[in-house]
């Protein structure tokens, strides 16, 4: 078994217990309080402009056969994932520039980034955000929300093409020379800041 997929394997557990968190599951219904998916909004949106950070910072250590990839994935972060948020705060009334960081936010990305000092640590570090809501995503949409806005952001992340940016990072992983212990640590370090991540500031 390769590096990446025992890191899901260690991984879906923590997947199942976030689609039990009441912000997923009132996504999934579409019945989510519309203060607290605001608030999720914010709270992403600040995370995704460190994430693009943390890309970056990879690229700079990347070798040459995957300085595009990160090229790739900062830029579809920026320019995809961003404007998802942009594109949904005027239906949820999101202030997406006065917003701050809350504490699951700062502590979050802060591990992102003190990772991503070392490559493979970094790539392992941020897997969880990348293959998790991939996997979330493409799970949820199997019966998803009838509200259009939820099921346009389950849409975006149940997307093939989100799906294969995912399958890259995990290419990335298994091509790196990281030290599977090491690895193992971060990653589940990483999920359970995503679990962290749905309660969200109100």
């Amino acid at each position: 078994m390769s590096l990446a997929a025992h890191l899901e394997t260690l991984g879906r557990p923590l997947v199942d217990e976030q689609l039990k968190h009441p912000t997923v599951q009132g996504i999934a219904q579409g019945d989510l309080n519309e203060s607290v998916f605001r608030s999720l909004l914010e709270q992403d949106y600040l995370f995704l402009h460190d994430y693009v950070r943390v890309f970056s910072r990879l690229a700079w250590q990347a070798p040459d056969a995957h300085l595009g990839d990160l090229v790739d994935l900062a830029h579809a972060t920026f320019h995809d994932e961003l404007e998802l948020h942009r594109s949904l705060s005027s239906d949820f009334g999101a202030d997406l520039e006065g917003a701050k960081k809350g504490p699951a936010c700062a502590a979050y990305t802060s591990f992102l980034l003190d990772s991503a000092a070392v490559y493979a640590d970094g790539l392992a570090a941020l897997y969880p955000c990348m293959w998790g809501y991939s996997t979330l995503g493409r799970i949820l949409a199997e019966n998803p929300p009838s509200d259009p806005r939820y099921r346009r952001w389950v849409d975006t992340y149940a997307d093939p093409a989100f799906a294969a940016l995912s399958t890259r990072m995990a290419q990335m992983i298994d091509e790196s020379d990281a030290a599977p212990a090491i690895a193992e640590r971060l990653f589940l370090e990483g999920m359970h800041h995503e679990q962290a991540f749905w309660t969200v500031p109100s």
